[in-house]
């Protein structure tokens, strides 16, 4: 095949080692648990940029913020919300208000009380300007009847799961206003020593080497946590990451922190087990996305021609060792609450996408081209080039010419969401349960927001899709907004302007000595006071 390697070599490639490890996905068996003990754990990126960041600002400073700070609900592993922060909330008649009853008896670490006056100026000042600008774009308001309560307005109808979900954000931190009232919240020192209500108390940051926690005493959830100390170990390599576990200093690495070979190594010593458990809330995706701007992909079935000319379980059993999903559907397939399998289907049939370009009257040329595209894949994840050489080959093999690059993640965000300098791009896509605003905006004419990165880049505006999300937003009947967010699939999956390749399946790789681990469905952003170490 010219320019290019055969589907073959490819697979020798990538898969030269032909490993694929042994990732269990029940919980193991619990004794009675003991207390005691520091516990070392490593995570699969870099250092974050502060401890806490009020925008959210990635995995890595919500993996060190939520030790510390808390949260008003949260998701358990059957997937129902119970309150953390808040004991209960309850939306009005007309769910147009949410009064959350907030816990008693809770101090933050600094010995003041947390109260509602600290709900209320999180909210306002926090959530709504930072850690959830998009979810909150009909919030008028809010306000405390009294000591226990807080209110919550919108001047629009807002669907109990989405509120839940949203309480329960990994980034819907509760902050002490005294600590951050007439400050610059995105600046404020406290960022890189939070005090919070968490079961651990921040002790240090030594820049380049680890964040320290010792064990909050007065934590309101009695006999938490059973750990004297939790440390947190930042190693750059993933190679440095498996020695150091192998060496018995660290002890937990979570969000894929060794590659695939040295999961099956580690694990095959009897001394470690590997988990896909402690995602279903942080699942990311690997998308191609098409650039609207682009006239050629005016014609939807160009753009579905490609997704057919893609084989996701190639990509999911190659790249990814297995540890992924084919991708179907922009909400993901593990998500119980809203997926759907009465989508469109750009299964993998290249005879099909020649057809569809035919029939589009984009023939071969003499060259054996029809047309070229540029394809970016961006180069925060190794695996989205090595995704990015596989598109190339494939769309190749149906007559699209392809120009790849695979630049650095600064200059990926900038050409993707900045200069939208691309055909066709290869990116990542977080899918938490609740897909409002986060999948959608992805779709939504509102999401088109030059320069702010992971939201709709390709330009794609359909007004019957701004329609449909304006009325998700707003619909409070389970079933109904259930049957809306089918149709939202439906519509997207036919359109084929953003799709997912493969659901990526993260994992969290521990020694057998760590108990009660995964035992969350965001387990990144849980506060781990419930982990203990067995003798």
């Amino acid at each position: 095949m010219a320019n290019g390697v055969s589907r073959r070599s490819f697979n020798i490639g990538v898969l030269a080692t032909g490993l694929v490890g042994s990732v269990a996905r029940t919980p193991l068996a619990q004794t009675e648990p003991r207390r005691g003990g520091t516990l070392v754990a490593t995570f699969g990126g870099g250092e974050p940029q502060a401890c806490y960041v009020p925008a959210g600002g990635g995995n890595s400073p919500i993996f060190t913020a939520s030790k510390i700070l808390e949260r008003l609900g949260r998701r358990k592993s059957s997937g129902d919300f119970e309150g953390e922060l808040a004991e209960s909330w309850k939306p009005s008649a007309d769910f147009k208000s949410y009064a959350v009853k907030v816990r008693k008896g809770v101090k933050f670490h600094d010995g003041k009380d947390m109260t509602v006056d600290d709900v209320a100026f999180s909210v306002a000042e926090i959530w709504k300007k930072y850690a959830a600008v998009s979810a909150l774009t009909d919030f008028v308001g809010i306000e405390a009847p009294d000591a226990e309560t807080v209110v919550l307005r919108f001047d629009k109808p807002t669907p109990e799961f989405f509120f839940s979900a949203l309480v329960s954000a990994p980034t819907s931190f509760i902050v002490p206003k005294h600590i951050y009232a007439g400050t610059d919240p995105a600046a404020n020192p406290a960022n890189n020593a939070p005090i919070g209500t968490g079961p651990w108390k921040f002790k240090e940051w030594v820049r380049g080497s680890h964040v320290e926690y010792v064990k909050n005493d007065a934590y309101w959830q009695k006999g938490l946590p059973y750990l004297d100390r939790l440390i947190i170990r930042y190693i750059r390599d993933p190679a440095g990451r498996a020695a150091a576990m192998e060496a018995g200093d660290i002890q937990i690495g979570v969000f894929n922190p060794v590659t695939q070979p040295d999961i099956k190594r580690l694990t095959a010593t009897g001394k470690f087990v590997a988990t896909a458990n402690g995602y279903d809330e942080a699942v990311w995706s690997t998308t191609l996305e098409c650039n609207m701007r682009n006239p050629i992909f005016a014609t939807r079935e160009v753009r579905q021609a490609i997704f057919h000319a893609i084989d996701r379980d190639f990509i999911a059993k190659t790249v990814y060792y297995g540890h992924a999903r084919p991708g179907t559907s922009p909400i993901y397939s593990r998500n119980k609450e809203f997926f759907t399998t009465e989508i469109y289907r750009t299964a993998f049939n290249p005879r099909k996408a020649a057809a569809l370009l035919d029939a589009a009257d984009y023939r071969k040329k003499a060259d054996g081209k029809r047309f070229t595209l540029s394809l970016l894949a961006a180069g925060w994840f190794p695996e989205n080039g090595k995704v990015g050489a596989y598109v190339k080959q494939a769309l190749e093999d149906i007559g699209i010419g392809i120009d790849l690059s695979v630049p650095d993640r600064p200059t990926s965000i900038k050409r993707i969401y900045t200069d939208y300098d691309f055909d066709l791009a290869i990116s990542n896509q977080a899918n938490p349960s609740e897909p409002v605003p986060s999948t959608m905006q992805y779709f939504s004419t509102d999401g088109i927001m030059k320069g702010v990165p992971f939201r709709n880049a390709s330009g794609y505006s359909n007004p019957d899709v701004d329609a449909l999300v304006a009325r998700i937003k707003v619909e409070t009947d389970p079933a109904r907004r259930r049957a809306q967010i089918a149709e939202f699939q439906k519509i997207a999956t036919f359109e084929a302007v953003l799709l997912p390749l493969v659901e990526i399946e993260s994992i969290t790789v521990a020694s057998t000595r760590v108990q009660n681990h995964s035992n969350d469905p965001d387990f990144l952003a849980a506060t781990w006071g419930d982990l203990w170490l067995s003798s």
